[in-house]
């Protein structure tokens, strides 16, 4: 099953609709979708290295333009805000985060922005904590760069070596990505 998925995510990363499925991937998880855009990203670094830093770039900007619409979410569908933020483990969270935001508001970005941390928490939690939006994008543009063009890079000159010993121990690197995906969410 693994096997079939990976192979799946490399044929979609080859293809001519990967640019358009990054993009749409990316703007989604900063608001809503669950599922990262790394995910997408490594696979078409992989198949073309040579576009490596034009879809971190495209990766980007849809995922600072999703996390727009995240922020937008807060704003103006608090209801919304707070069944999401209610989903991910904080019920109670606006008045927690309006405190977190006014204290430490711009490291909140530049750090979760960097983290496996579903980005879509400090997207929605920006816009009900009234961040202020001009620092929340140029916060979002730096972190979110950084994470997907050191990605890119890595992958671009080290590309063939991880993918190989990816493809060689596909099974014990999808169970060691599981455990920490649950350890993450424990931790939080």
């Amino acid at each position: 099953m693994l096997r079939k998925i990976y192979d799946w995510l490399m044929s979609l990363a080859a293809s001519r609709h990967a640019a358009i499925a990054l993009a749409a991937v990316s703007f989604a998880e900063s608001s809503f979708f669950p599922i990262p855009p790394d995910l997408l990203l490594a696979p078409m670094v992989l198949a073309r290295p040579q576009r490596a830093f034009a879809y971190a770039a495209l990766c980007t900007a849809a995922s600072v333009i999703g996390g727009l619409l995240g922020y937008a979410i807060g704003v103006f569908l608090a209801p919304v805000a707070h069944q999401i933020l209610a989903l991910f483990g904080h019920p109670q969270g606006q008045q927690e985060f309006q405190a977190w935001f006014a204290r430490y508001g711009l490291w909140i970005i530049l750090i979760k922005g960097l983290t496996p941390i579903p980005y879509k928490l400090v997207t929605i939690t920006a816009g009900l904590a009234r961040f202020d939006l001009f620092t929340f994008v140029w916060a979002s543009i730096v972190t979110r760069g950084a994470r997907f063009f050191l990605t890119a890079t890595l992958l671009k000159y080290f590309g063939p070596a991880i993918r190989a010993e990816v493809e060689r121990r596909i099974a014990l690197y999808a169970t060691l990505a599981v455990v920490a995906l649950v350890a993450i969410v424990v931790a939080l």
